[in-house]
């Protein structure tokens, strides 16, 4: 139901509702003369140089202080931003908007929101303009968006539209003197995140400063369903205010005036003209850049300031590099402190996007320095405000390096990539690469598009790069991808919506083995369903619990695994069981392998928050699985663990055993559970519901988790940590073992000490010293082999040169070989060299499964015509297999070894049929 937007304030104050000429959309004003709706591209900017507000020069501390006390004086709560990774939500990696914070279980009802009203000022990251920043003047990746929100449920309302508009109008005209004439609300029309709703654009002098959504719609498959709730959701552009306050040349200048000043003496930019910069900024608002295209962009601008487009060209560009870096700089500074590490996957890969982008203005720029040089800058700069940030600086500054370094051996490597793919495609009559090919190239091997053009046409193939590249690939990887829930029961039509949820007695007691419970239902008679159980359903990277069932006759079925469906779980049988519903039976588990997953669960919560004291904060649990010998632990960081690390890791773990910490399991509100300890809570991932389950470890690690736990960290053992490898980009993970298994494990790498020990004939305090003696020997040893080859390359040279024929001058080597092909290879490399009249053919067997050829050709038998490529191909063919190389050496083979001397003869008619005499 659409809702109406004529309030309070327009009827007071005397707004007119007029349409504009321009574009068509519907605005209120108090000058009944403006046409136009005040938004780009229907009108210019006319700040630029002339700040309409009465506070002029507001830096952003003071913009964001006076909203968030103008808020807090009119009864808002003022709240801590969240982070920027969106922990809580499984549909997108990062907050694009401050009402992604209570999306979707505020939104919905399903938790209070932490104050109503708020008021917040969040940093949020977009990238759906990338290719734009630094050129348009007003682009950003990351901005603070300023909000005050409002939560109207049927029970409670709080305010919705009228106090909405008059909050704003009061901010701009009392807070920061914006004139009341000068304001603009333009109807719309907003929707993100799940949620939509009409909105008014707050406008001032052509820029937009605001946004005041009236949310009641959720959205569905792209259908609007009204919603019970009514959301008042704003966002104030904070960078945009205090540009608006300060009347700039570009917002760059407004919020980066010192980075701006520090980098463009550090390139030694000569000062660009603030006319030509305000002329970048209007004529970017006025026209689409996507649009008439960045070339057509420059022109209006060269023509509008009186230059040619190269000298344009030569002043703007440099200085656009410098505004890239001190906006994805920052951008950087938020993702690396809240937990992304970059990679090839998710949010890893928006934070490697805007690194590599960033080396290239560096190298645009001309500059010698590290990017991690100019990330130290941003963070100086950022302290003020934000000095989290600056407490992990160094795990920052090494991510940026590592990165770096990733990034020169991928160009140094990828030139032969992209050569190839390119040679490829000229061979199939491609004059153009596809814009498929080189968003690939980017996507799936790094390869910097300049990088990819400059090889290309340098073997004469044209690439045209979309002027919105990296918005293309940013695009691609916004959105968290949904994952299909799998089930492994192989029932056909399952249906149990008419069941009761099964009660989990495994949470009454965790440590209970039998259990007696009524059937409810048996499906394909293995399928048994309970009405309460003691046997945990597979979840969370925990296997589920085994045992039996006792049926009435007293006969034991032995239960296989155990799944849970929606809000029933499913006993699977390892036979067939008679069972009908209301019939009573006992359950018994595997107590020895519950307590084993117990041990191994609860390792996992104390290994975590042992990786993230040693690595840094940066580090989230990325998948885990637990089991009885041996679990894993997949954990996000940038680089593999040195054993300095994996031990530290280990000795933390083991001192938090040894301390026998209490683990405590309770329900809570989701929003206590927030408030009290943060989203490290979703180390494993999302959980639904209004009240959580959290594990706690006394003083240790705090997690939303519904496996099996213990009571306390010394039930575990000893956790013994056996290998780590990075399993994929920026993903390590850890395998262990505890308890009785470590100590196992242990037993084993003893029991290969003891065997090197006694095949040494040394102690093992000794072994390290007998080995590299050992080492030693075999270095000399291989120096002899190699020796001794060498001599019988020559031997086998010289006897095969002796009894070699001649053929019109050249001298022909032909017979089987017994010997290697890496031999056969050397000696006819051999023999051509020392007389380069010389043809060899060898063919041999090797290992008695296969047969091998060589052909060389030395440069004075080239004469003859003879291809060594197509020799090799022949006699190969002949063998069963193939072969090729080039005119003058080849080699091939195949499996068919009884057909050596047929290959001989069709080698030797080759040779004959060349030379038919002999000489």
């Amino acid at each position: 139901m659409a809702i109406s937007l004529r309030t309070k304030l327009f009827m007071e104050h005397g707004f007119i509702r007029k349409r504009c000429r321009n574009c068509g959309a519907y605005f209120w004003t108090l000058d009944p003369d403006r046409e136009f709706c005040g938004d780009q591209p229907c009108v210019d900017y006319t700040f630029l140089g002339n700040p309409p507000t009465t506070r002029k020069n507001l830096s952003m501390d003071q913009v964001r202080e006076c909203f968030l006390s103008f808020m807090e004086e009119r009864g808002h709560t003022r709240v801590k931003r969240y982070p920027v990774v969106a922990r809580w939500r499984d549909d997108v990696y990062l907050v694009g908007a401050s009402i992604y914070n209570f999306q979707p279980w505020v939104t919905e009802g399903v938790v209070p929101p932490p104050a109503n009203p708020l008021t917040i000022s969040q940093p949020c990251i977009r990238l759906t303009d990338v290719d734009n920043v630094g050129r348009s003047g007003r682009h950003l990746t990351e901005f603070e968006m300023m909000a005050h929100h409002a939560f109207n449920y049927p029970e409670k309302n709080v305010y919705w539209i009228d106090e909405t508009v008059q909050l704003a109008f009061d901010f701009f005209t009392e807070e920061l003197g914006v004139p009341p004439e000068a304001i603009t609300f333009k109807e719309d029309w907003w929707s993100g995140g799940g949620n939509a709703g009409e909105d008014f654009e707050v406008l001032v002098e052509g820029l937009e400063v605001a946004t005041l959504v009236f949310m009641h719609y959720r959205t569905t498959d792209d259908k609007l369903i009204e919603m019970k709730n009514k959301i008042v959701d704003t966002g104030y552009g904070l960078e945009r205010i205090v540009w608006l306050t300060k009347g700039t040349p570009t917002v760059y200048d407004a919020i980066f005036p010192q980075f701006i000043d520090s980098l463009s003496a550090m390139a030694d930019l000569e000062k660009v003209d603030d006319k030509i910069l305000i002329s970048v900024a209007r004529i970017a608002g006025k026209f689409d850049v996507k649009r008439i295209g960045l070339v057509g962009f420059r022109k209006r601008v060269a023509d509008e300031v009186g230059l040619s487009l190269g000298e344009l060209e030569a002043l703007l560009t440099p200085l656009e590099n410098v505004y890239i870096l001190a906006d994805h700089t920052r951008t950087l500074s938020f993702m690396l402190h809240d937990g992304v590490v970059p990679s090839n996957v998710g949010a890893g890969y928006l934070a490697r996007l805007l690194i590599r982008r960033s080396l290239r203005s560096i190298m645009a720029l001309g500059l010698e320095c590290p990017l991690a040089e100019i990330m130290a800058i941003q963070l100086k700069y950022l302290d003020r405000d934000f000095p989290e940030l600056k407490e992990v600086e160094d795990v920052i500054l090494d991510i940026i390096n590592i990165e770096e370094k990733r990034f020169k051996t991928t160009l140094r490597k990828g030139r032969e990539l992209v050569k190839r793919r390119a040679s490829r495609l000229l061979s199939k009559g491609v004059k153009e690469l596809p814009i498929e090919d080189l968003i690939e190239l980017y996507d799936s091997h790094g390869l910097d598009p300049i990088v990819v053009k400059e090889v290309c046409e340098g073997l004469g193939m044209s690439v045209e790069i979309p002027e919105d590249f990296y918005t293309r690939l940013a695009e691609r990887h916004q959105a968290a991808k949904s994952k299909p829930k799998k089930t492994k029961l192989e029932i056909p039509e399952l249906s149990l919506e008419d069941l009761p949820p099964t009660i989990p007695l495994y949470y009454e007691d965790q440590y209970a083995t039998d259990f007696l419970a009524r059937v409810l239902r048996v499906i394909n008679g293995r399928y048994v369903i309970l009405d309460r159980t003691l046997f945990y359903p597979e979840g969370g990277g925990q296997p589920a619990d085994r045992g039996y069932l006792i049926l009435p006759d007293g006969s034991k079925v032995e239960v296989l695994d155990v799944q849970k469906v929606g809000k029933v779980i499913v006993h699977i049988t390892k036979t067939r069981v008679p069972l009908r519903g209301g019939e009573e039976v006992k359950g018994h588990i595997d107590s020895v392998r519950r307590r084993a997953l117990m041990r191994n669960h609860t390792a996992t919560h104390i290994l975590i928050g042992a990786a993230r004291k040693v690595l840094g904060p940066h580090v989230w649990q990325a998948g885990a699985s637990k089991g009885v010998e041996r679990s894993h632990l997949d954990i996000t960081h940038y680089k593999s663990l040195t054993l300095t690390e994996l031990r530290n890791i280990e000795l933390l773990a083991n001192r938090v055993v040894m301390e026998n910490r209490s683990v405590k399991t309770r329900i809570l509100d989701r929003e206590k559970a927030e408030a009290k300890y943060g989203f490290t809570l979703y180390q494993g991932g999302v959980v639904p519901g209004r009240r959580i389950r959290i594990v706690e470890i006394e003083d240790w690690d705090v997690e939303a988790c519904g496996g099996t736990h213990c009571r306390t960290t010394g039930e575990i053992g000893l956790i013994k940590i056996i290998r780590s490898e990075r399993i994929q980009d920026g993903v390590v993970r850890l395998e262990f073992s505890v308890g009785d298994a470590a100590l196992k494990r242990i037993y084993e790498e003893e029991d290969v000490l003891k065997a090197l020990s006694d095949m040494l004939n040394a102690p093992r305090e000794g072994l390290v010293r007998a080995v590299d003696k050992l080492r030693q020997r075999v270095k000399v040893l291989r120096k002899e082999v190699e020796s001794l080859k060498r001599e019988r390359v020559l031997l086998l040279s010289k006897k095969l040169m002796s009894e070699a024929k001649t053929l019109e001058g050249i001298k022909v080597v032909l017979g089987k070989f017994d010997g290697t092909r890496d031999d056969a290879i050397k000696i006819a490399e051999n023999i051509t060299s020392q007389d380069p009249s010389f043809l060899v053919v060898l063919i041999g067997t090797e290992g008695g499964r296969s047969a091998f050829v060589v052909v060389k050709i030395g440069q004075k038998a080239r004469r003859l015509g003879i291809s060594a490529r197509d020799m090799a191909f022949k006699v190969s063919r002949v063998l069963g297999g193939s072969g090729g190389g080039t005119e003058v050496f080849a080699q091939g083979g195949g499996t068919d070894i009884d057909r050596l001397d047929e290959a001989l003869e069709i080698a030797h008619s080759l040779i004959f049929k060349t030379l038919p005499s002999d000489r």
